[in-house]
């Protein structure tokens, strides 16, 4: 049977795979415009498309211009001429398609050797004409000035995107979609007022960047140099990021964003070339803004550096710095005809990190990063504002205190913030499903209770949906800043009342550390200091350290607890480092309570032989404690059973300035004592713990003799249980409960810890120390 002779629409229907998809390509991005060669459109899908990168230029070009001439024009096929060739030259393209499928199988690389043979009918000729003709009426344009002009334009045609002749991957910066259109972007991205507590820190830059951004002839007028570099710095998620990006949106210039390691590529030469790329292509389109995030990644210091390569990138970054800021300083003295039509401005970089002491020093100086803005963490007043822009779009009922929520979340950043916000919204959607899930368990009585979730919510039940204080409050309990992550002990769960007795200190650290910590606004009318360290010193056992746990407990702020030997390091000068390091994190989280138990091991008498690693922490203890850093809202409290042995420095007014006796328990005091230890026990109610107390077999018990006294007749409770259980007799009876038989039974184990000679010793100190 004869075959069947394949016409030239069958043949152009199955194109080669790369023919066809460059044709899918060029018809999708709208490439084949009239007037547009084929390097250019080479260039385009090599840019936008990196999988055309791996083929060589030439012969991809000229597969490029194939694919381009076998496209018809819609110029061409509207213009309705009424040659008499016309179906000679549909037939000879039909015939030239032909000839392009059956060579389809050749590589691009045969092709680039063996070019086929052009056409016989050009379909691009009445468009190259008509092209022509415009571009000899049009004045004759700048090269670099049309360079230009194609990049703007492509940049307000493809967001995100410039197409630039560099084919790398990895550097290419990414302009903001509206920045690079160079218009601000209404509802999209934070602005100035979403932000919450940075009032100074906006005025600032509204003075200093925004304005010599958005009308730069005034500083171009006075002829100062405008700023070059910002960087921003402090605690992660203080907003650093968020301010680059309002900067950006209240400006409405192009912004170019890169995180810093992207920069980085494991070719020679190639992470310097994307640095150079990326300040190119942001001085093009001037005035604009430059966002490298996580700038210490490639500006370390280079003395800390170990390759060559690392040490390349900072000296690339910082010529950059410097080049381009002299470019602009000698463009704005004398501007021709070209440069007066565009509006001029210069490129400022903005850095971000969170470690700035490791960002080299030559990038910290004036022409490059001039100004350094510290985003700390935010005070009561700004969590206020935080959350008073976090909760302007929550449903919520009932009456809010914000600043009862900013003032019980001491440490928070403003990411921190947000996830309280959005814990809360969990409470809240949790309460709503809780009572669904038992009211759908209620109707069918506890069949198919896995399978309430799937039923459909009505809108009254969706409406109900609201967000209550309550739900707050939870939230605060259970949500961990950020920075209290590390080296920060959880508030004890210790409260007065389990401390018994002790009235007089309770009074005291209310009056000084309590309210000043929640009520500050009392003590800033009378400007009263009360940063003086408070010393508690005494017999062993009689509550020093329950006494600081409940402090922490009642006023609510960030705890500390340093077991003083655990500072020591062989290596030197790791301790000194530990010591600057808790009191820096003390500031960062004020307010906070730092608790030195043993405080004697770090606080010996200086000028004993043997004794250098002690001094030198002591030392660096002392500048600490002496506020050179003003500690405000860092409470110190130390205790110790050896006051005799601590340097005279330490106990010098403004460290450990009150020092307090804590005495052995009085009468009165016992029996405090034993009914804060007896509330978690059966005892019987015919034991009589006021009479317990007032026996002499209990005048030199300390707080830990007496809660070893209640153990041990709870124990003797149980012995006594168990035996009754596994025997079934018993001396005594087999109830539950604690009797005043077992108390005596204890009375005859425990035995005073603290003998008469030492509690003289301790008392002709509270003589010599005391300031109570």
């Amino acid at each position: 049977m004869a075959k069947r002779p394949r016409h030239g629409g069958a043949g152009r229907s199955r194109l080669p795979p790369l023919e066809g998809k460059l044709r899918r390509y060029i018809l999708n991005g709208g490439l084949a415009v009239p007037g547009a060669s084929a390097e250019e459109v080479a260039d385009t899908l090599r840019i936008h498309h990196p999988e055309f990168r791996r083929q060589k230029l030439d012969p991809f070009t000229a597969l490029v211009r194939r694919v381009l001439s076998s496209i018809p024009s819609p110029s061409s096929s509207s213009s309705g001429s009424d040659d008499d060739d016309d179906d000679g030259s549909s037939a000879s393209r039909r015939r030239h398609d032909a000839h392009a499928t059956t060579s389809s199988s050749t590589s691009v690389f045969d092709e680039a050797a063996h070019p086929p043979p052009s056409p016989a009918f050009d379909v691009t000729k009445s468009l190259l004409r008509s092209q022509y003709a415009a571009r000899a009426q049009t004045p004759k344009r700048n090269p670099a000035a049309n360079q230009q002009q194609l990049e703007i334009e492509e940049n307000a045609e493809k967001a995100r995107r410039l197409i630039t002749s560099d084919g790398g991957a990895g550097g290419d910066a990414k302009p903001d979609a509206a920045a690079s259109e160079g218009i601000v972007r209404g509802g999209k991205g934070p602005r100035f007022a979403d932000l919450g507590g940075m009032e100074a820190v906006i005025e600032d830059l509204m003075m200093e960047v925004v304005v010599p951004l958005c009308h730069p002839e005034l500083p171009q007028r006075l002829g100062v140099r405008p700023v070059a570099g910002l960087l921003l710095h402090g605690p992660p998620g203080c907003g650093k990021t968020t301010l680059a990006h309002a900067i950006a949106n209240e400006t409405g210039l192009p912004f170019y964003k890169i995180s810093a390691p992207e920069v980085v590529s494991g070719v020679s030469g190639a992470s310097e070339e994307n640095i150079r790329g990326l300040f190119q292509k942001a001085y093009r389109t001037a005035p604009s803004i430059v966002f490298i995030d996580e700038i210490d990644a490639i500006a370390s210091k280079r003395e800390n550096l170990q390759r060559e390569m690392e040490r390349r990138i900072v000296t690339q970054l910082m010529t950059c710095m410097d080049q381009f800021h002299q470019n602009i300083g000698s463009g704005s003295s004398d501007l021709d005809a070209e440069s007066a039509e565009k509006k001029p401005g210069y490129v400022i970089v903005i850095g971000a990190t969170n470690r700035p002491d490791a960002v080299d020093q030559a990038l910290r100086r004036p022409g490059r990063f001039d100004r350094e803005i510290s985003l700390g963490v935010p005070d009561e007043n700004a969590r206020k504002q935080i959350l008073k822009m976090l909760t302007q779009n929550l449903r919520l009922e009932g009456e809010f205190d914000l600043f009862k929520i900013a003032r019980a979340t001491p440490g928070f950043v403003g990411a921190d913030l947000k996830a309280l916000v959005d814990k809360a919204g969990n409470l809240a959607m949790k309460r709503i499903i809780d009572e669904r899930r038992a009211q759908y368990c209620r109707n069918h009585d506890g069949n198919s209770k896995h399978d309430w979730w799937r039923q459909p919510w009505d809108a009254s039940e969706v409406e109900g949906l609201h967000i209550t204080m309550d739900d707050f409050e939870e939230a605060t309990k259970m949500v961990q800043p950020s920075l209290r992550r590390e080296g920060f002990s959880s508030v004890p769960d210790v409260t007065w009342n389990d401390v018994g007795g002790l009235d007089s200190l309770r009074k005291e650290f209310d009056r000084c550390i309590i309210r000043r910590i929640k009520h500050p606004e009392d003590y800033e009318v009378f400007g009263v200091n009360m940063q003086a360290g408070f010393l508690l010193f005494g017999p062993p056992g009689c509550g020093k350290t329950l006494i600081a746990k409940a402090v922490a407990h009642e006023a609510g702020a960030n705890f500390i607890h340093i077991k003083g030997p655990e500072l020591l390091n062989k290596y030197v000068g790791e301790s000194e480092s530990e010591v600057r390091k808790i009191f820096s994190r003390a500031r960062t989280n004020s307010p906070c309570i730092l608790f030195f138990d043993e405080v004697d091991a770090l606080t010996t008498k200086r000028g004993k032989e043997g004794g250098w690693v002690v001094e030198r922490l002591l030392n660096q203890l002392l500048i600490e404690l002496d506020g050179a850093d003003q500690r405000q809202g860092v409470y110190v409290i130390g205790a110790t059973n050896r006051i005799d042995v601590i340097d005279d420095a330490v106990l010098r007014p403004g460290r450990f300035g009150k020092k307090h006796y804590v005495p052995l328990p009085g009468a009165e005091e016992r029996v405090s004592i034993l009914r804060a230890h007896a509330r978690s026990k059966p005892i019987s109610s015919n034991v009589d713990l006021i009479a317990l107390a007032h026996r002499a077999e209990c005048n030199n018990l300390t707080g830990a003799d007496l809660a070893s006294l209640v153990n041990e007749a709870a124990m003797a409770a149980l012995e006594e249980r168990l035996e009754f259980l596994e025997n079934g007799t018993s001396s005594m009876s087999s109830s539950s409960l604690i009797e005043l038989s077992h108390f005596e039974r204890a009375l005859s184990k425990v035995k005073p810890s603290v003998s008469e000679q030492q509690i003289k010793h301790y008392e002709a100190l509270s003589k010599r120390y005391s300031s109570n």
